[in-house]
């Protein structure tokens, strides 16, 4: 396989599936958009086995296929166009691919249904699912100064989002039996959310489920405060696509926080308009 025909492929991939990413993916030049484009491109294969309809055994199969090709990308398969691009991202960045083991170690406690007792419990999971992809793309992005600094800036990003994402799914992880919220939190608010229960409803999760949204909202406030100190050491086009990813999630926060029993409703999500106009401001140096 040519290498621009699997580069083509990585961003076919990530133009029809990040919904929310792409936005800011496209903001950057063209090398570091198409390396981006790869990265999610490979997430997305692992998250697609985390979520797909195979018996858990052989996920956690597919998963660790997955964990060993990308700790052997000297001879990807030329049939693959994912791994041929991963393996010239690899040459091409410093990216820290190890940390592609880490997002699967999180959707193998996804698999296997695992729950949260504490927020420390959910922090560690946190920091596998999507701290892991903010220290994949900063080997994209570069930085100036300490990169260790803003490899644990890039991870707190991340928890951030993780925790945004974890708000606005409640009702769906419900469904599909996961609940993420740590145990000590939901007693906390006299909240029940059991996957075993009735659906998740404002009225099923009891009185007390707007006072939890409104807690991990502040608690995610403070990652969002945290990890947006990493846009003063990237370069203006890497900061714009950062700015504009976590300016969507940020947005879809607060939106969440105004109505939490909105989540239990449906989906929330912002338009196509909305998103665009985050990502233009990005741009412009200001996050929304």
């Amino acid at each position: 396989m040519e290498l621009s025909e699997a580069y083509r492929e990585c961003e076919r991939i990530t133009w029809s599936q990040a919904r929310n990413f792409a936005y800011g993916i496209r903001l950057l030049p063209a090398g570091k958009r198409a390396g981006l484009a790869v990265i999610y491109a490979f997430a997305r294969r692992i998250d697609d086995i985390g979520d797909g309809t195979l018996p858990a055994e052989q996920k956690i199969t597919a998963l660790e296929q997955a964990r060993e090709q990308v700790l052997n990308l000297t001879h990807p398969s030329p049939d693959d166009p994912v791994l041929v691009a991963l393996a010239d991202v690899e040459r091409t960045f410093p990216v820290p691919m190890a940390a592609f083991g880490e997002l699967i170690d999180g959707c193998v406690a996804d698999v296997r249904g695992t729950s949260y007792q504490s927020f420390e419990d959910l922090l560690y999971y946190c920091r596998c699912v999507a701290g892991s992809i903010g220290r994949l793309s900063l080997g994209i992005f570069g930085a100036r100064g300490d990169m260790t600094q803003a490899a644990e800036l890039a991870d707190s990003l991340g928890v951030a989002l993780q925790l945004t994402n974890i708000l606005r799914d409640i009702r769906e992880d419900h469904a599909n039996g996961r609940v993420y919220l740590p145990a000590e939190d939901l007693a906390k608010f006299d909240c029940t959310l059991d996957p075993a229960g009735p659906a998740a409803t404002p009225e099923a999760a009891g009185p007390g489920f707007n006072r939890l949204v409104e807690f991990e909202a502040d608690r995610a406030r403070e990652w969002y405060d945290d990890g947006l100190r990493l846009l003063g050491l990237l370069d203006w086009r890497s900061s714009a696509c950062t700015g504009a990813m976590a300016g969507i999630y940020r947005r879809l926060l607060e939106i969440i926080a105004a109505d939490p029993a909105a989540v239990l409703r449906g989906r929330t999500s912002l338009s196509g308009r909305e998103k665009a106009m985050v990502a233009v401001k990005a741009l412009a140096g200001r996050i929304s």
